[in-house]
């Protein structure tokens, strides 16, 4: 072994505690970077080889009914690739073992052969049989959650006639990665699913021979998408066209984007705080190590060893434990990565979700790491290539000491010789206090924004499901009702409270700018349905026009007072100009509302209702869900407590994996850099402290000037960290807001105080970790030191 690589091997053993350190740090940055890539990577290989197996459609369209010899006319439509119609509609189902009623998609399939578009995935049992009219293939997660094997039977009302189903499998299609229910944010395992049965069957039970509702495409390639939408639009406008749209506006499609992009934001923040902290500690451990090992410098010079040699063997002092992070790290990551795409599996629901862990994660892990021992060891490097070797053979020279705070005015003598001490050397180097503050008020942040998207995501729940939607049950119509149906509700016994709403499907438009987006009419807002924005207020319905949600008025470009151009897109297909009377802004989606009455008005059709909401007695909702399974011109039961629950605990799921992932990594951030600190700190001031012993201080006077120091430091990065938290929550919230939802700026007093605690109790158990290394110091040997 040469002179420098035995050096080398003796400085790294004899500061094993710090480099274990700056490996740690290193560690956790580079396996949240592999861990998050790779999944990244993972979700986006899956569901592109779902899309392209299983023939996801690029366009999409629902309309009232068509005939099916349109199929060609849209075959012919130039940028066309591949066509499909089918029948769907929603139902109300009686599930074995379920009390409330369920809600179903049933959608049709091909008797025989495959579906040209929107592939099925058998997972468990077979494919329905031809001239099997009472067979249906059921989704897995519904399936799974309801105990449900093939062969089970369930109820249905398929167009007001009662028909019992038989599930001869399991299967999952591209189109319901996220499954939720029409309506819904939040998915309901127990009571949706999503079921495909014979073409034959549902054109019979809906009275539907020879048509469709439903149409799906593809498109060839370089085709415009916007120009085929649009000759969709004026082909089917007369059959009631909701209006086509791509995959930018399926829900399914759109939550797993949005989850993607959400990883690509976690990809670039929190490894760039682990590096920068590394970058820090790998500074001021080469710093001292220059500064205490001068005259080593000047004899290798001295040697005849170049400046570049010497320069070399302290950017290796710096590589080893960065390398060894990021060898560490991509272990980790690629673990941790496992295990993630396990609780995205839960959570969405592919045909095969495979881990993929690519070559280039760890070549990207190894360049970061490398790149962050140069930036961490460049001010060392050019004070140790700098240093002439007649300099370096004398001590370096004492800083200037002047009075400080507590020294002027003789404030000084009112205070303890531990405490002078302490403040004095915080004075003398400020700059050195004040990064240390700071990197460890980056732990503190890493914990409050760890367990921000908990808070945000409670606050979500309690604005749906607390205030803003106090119902028990929504029936959602299957046609728009006449208003006489609510006669028919609120003669129900076990009603309570019953209110209305209309939903209208538009095209809004504003300038060059449209969106489809549905104009819901209400009542009332101070009643079961209310408007309350993120902020947990109450917002009024203002009457003479529009109120639209934040997000959908900045997408449309406009203002309260502005007037946009509304058209129905079922029934008369009226249009009209409506003013903009305000803006709110709501955690989920985007909506338009308008009062009741005028929607009535636009619509020019004597008023319709499209849903019910109400408040149940509970000592009848046995009795009340039995009929609502068995009630005809009903397509989906909302069952919002259900639903809550069902969130809830898969959110708690999913939470708890994430902030104790976070928790781990902020706790060894913030004792790598309070060790680190005290460590460098009992180094550089071993002799003045073994001076201090010497004249008749205790070891507990001696470990109070070390620690209280650091103690000074913790105090202190506490509310700068509690602010930088709220800073990079902030950052979050905008980051991984998208037009499905925003997360919502809230913090519970639980977050602050976990991150207190847990600081609190790292820095307790770095201090530890030094005082028995106090404590076992050599006063002689440190006094005869030369410095």
């Amino acid at each position: 072994m040469k002179p420098l690589a035995r050096k080398l091997y003796r400085d790294l053993l004899h500061l094993k505690g710090q480099m274990f350190a700056v490996m740690a740090v290193v560690a956790c940055g580079i396996t949240v970077y592999v861990s998050m890539s790779s999944v990244k990577y993972s979700l986006e290989a899956s569901r592109w080889n779902y899309y392209s197996r299983y023939r996801f459609g690029d366009l999409f369209m629902q309309v009232k009914r068509a005939p099916e010899p349109w199929r060609e006319a849209v075959s012919r439509i130039p940028g066309v690739a591949t066509v499909a119609t089918r029948i769907v509609t929603d139902v109300t189902l009686d599930v074995p073992g379920l009390d409330e009623p369920a809600t179903g998609r049933l959608i049709s399939v091909p008797e025989r052969g495959e579906a040209p578009l929107n592939g099925l995935f058998i997972v468990e049992g077979r494919s329905i049989e031809p001239g099997r009219t009472e067979e249906v293939v059921a989704s897995r997660p519904f399936m799974e959650a309801n105990g449900l094997k093939p062969g089970a039977r369930i109820g249905a009302v398929i167009n007001g006639r009662w028909k019992e189903l038989r599930i001869v499998g399991s299967g999952l299609s591209p189109e319901y990665i996220y499954e939720v229910q029409p309506g819904s944010f939040f998915p309901d395992k127990r009571r949706f699913g999503v079921f495909w049965m014979s073409r034959n069957a549902l054109e019979s039970a809906l009275d539907m021979d020879g048509a469709f509702n439903d149409l799906s495409l593809t498109l060839a390639h370089g085709a415009s998408a916007k120009e085929v939408i649009m000759r969709l639009d004026q082909l089917f406008a007369r059959y009631g066209s909701l209006g086509a749209y791509g995959r930018d506006e399926q829900l399914s499609d759109r939550f797993i984007s949005d989850e993607i992009k959400q990883l690509g934001t976690q990809i670039t923040v929190l490894p760039a705080i682990f590096l920068a902290v590394a970058v820090f500690l790998l500074n001021i451990v080469l710093q001292r190590l220059v500064s205490t090992q001068r005259e080593q410098i000047a004899v290798l010079k001295a040697m005849g060893y170049s400046n570049a040699e010497i320069g070399r063997h302290y950017l290796a002092f710096a590589l080893v434990p960065t390398a060894a992070g990021a060898l560490l790290g991509s272990a980790l990551g690629a673990w941790l990565g496992t295990r993630l795409v396990r609780v995205y599996g839960d959570f969405y629901n592919f045909a095969e979700l495979v881990y993929v862990f690519r070559p280039q994660n760890l070549l990207v892990a190894v360049l970061l790491s490398a790149a962050a021992a140069v930036a961490g060891a460049m001010m060392a490097l050019s004070r140790a290539v700098r240093l002439p070797p007649a300099e370096a053979m004398r001590p370096e020279a004492p800083p200037l000491y002047r009075p400080g705070l507590l020294d002027r005015g003789g404030f000084g003598r009112r205070f303890p010789v531990p405490v002078r001490v302490i403040v004095r050397n915080i004075e003398r180097r400020p700059w050195k206090s004040a990064v240390s503050v700071i990197m460890i008020s980056l732990s503190v942040a890493i914990l409050i924004a760890g367990r921000y998207t908990y808070d945000a995501v409670d606050r979500m729940s309690a604005v749906e499901f607390g205030e803003k939607h106090r119902e028990d049950v929504t029936v959602i119509f299957s046609d728009p009702m006449p208003p006489s149906v609510s006669y028919a509700i609120a003669s129900l016994e076990g009603v309570l409270e019953h209110e209305y709403y209309r939903e209208e499907p538009a095209r809004l438009s504003f300038g060059h700018r449209s969106r489809r987006q549905a104009l819901r009419g209400l009542r009332s807002v101070d009643g079961l349905q209310r408007l309350v924005d993120t902020g947990l207020q109450h917002v009024a319905l203002p009457a003479g026009g529009v109120l639209l949600t934040t997000k959908l008025a900045e997408i449309l470009g406009v203002k309260p007072g502005d007037r946009l151009e509304v058209q129905l897109l079922q029934g008369s297909r009226r249009s009209a100009e409506v003013p903009v009377a305000g803006t709110i802004d709501e955690i989920l989606g985007m909506s338009a509302y308008m009062r009741l009455e005028e929607l009535d008005r636009m619509a020019g059709d004597g008023g319709a209702l499209n849903a019910a909401a109400l408040r149940i007695d509970p000592v009848r909702e046995h009795a009340l869900y039995r009929q609502f399974k068995r009630m005809p011109g009903v397509s989906g039961i909302m069952m919002l407590k259900a639903l809550r629950r069902s969130f809830d605990e898969l959110i708690a799921e999913s939470m708890t994996t994430s902030t104790l992932i976070l928790t781990t990594f902020a706790c060894i951030l913030a004792f790598a850099v309070v060790y680190n600190g005290a460590r460098i700190s009992l180094s550089e001031r071993a002799r003045e402290l073994s001076s201090l012993r010497v004249l008749g201080l205790s070891r507990g006077e001696i470990a109070f000037i070390l620690l209280g120091e650091q103690a000074i430091f913790c105090l202190a990065a506490i509310p700068l960290g509690f602010l930088l938290g709220i800073g990079l929550s902030a950052l979050l919230s905008v980051a991984l807001s998208s037009e499905l939802y925003r997360l919502p700026l809230a913090f519970t007093p639980a977050n602050f105080l976990f991150a207190f605690a847990v600081l609190v109790s790292v820095a307790a158990a770095s201090g530890l970790a030094v005082r028995r290394r106090l404590a076992k110091l050599d006063l002689i040997a440190v006094l005869k030191t030369r410095e």
